[in-house]
């Protein structure tokens, strides 16, 4: 069955650096549109971050100029950068791996990964 394994979360200072990846298994990851979504306690699940297949990003403005999002199709994994990290960033971020065609639809969840921003 398909995997999203997320990775590289933690506790970090504010102003603090962290890398999120997310490796993904038994699919054809290079046609996903790829995606990184948080959720902190008493919030809905938002969109952080998102690269399509051919490439394109689209970042919700919160974190704009903050966070960078890639691929590498080489290795089945999508990265979340995170730089100058604030408490309002503290949730848990999930990977998503979404293709849709015709009548195909498939839509895929990693288990999440907390980050903590916290003095």
């Amino acid at each position: 069955q398909v995997q999203l394994v997320e990775s590289g979360g933690g506790l970090v200072q504010p102003g603090g650096s962290l890398r999120l990846s997310c490796a993904a298994s038994r699919i054809a990851f290079s046609i996903y549109n790829m995606g990184w979504y948080r959720q902190a306690p008493g919030k809905q699940r938002e969109l952080v971050a998102s690269i399509s297949a051919d490439g394109n990003t689209e970042y919700v403005d919160s974190v704009k100029g903050r966070f960078t999002i890639s691929r590498d199709n080489t290795k089945n994994t999508v990265y979340l950068q995170m730089n100058s990290l604030k408490p309002e960033d503290t949730a848990v971020y999930y990977c998503n791996a979404r293709f849709a065609y015709s009548d195909v639809n498939h839509d895929f969840w990693g288990q999440g990964v907390q980050v903590t921003v916290s003095s």
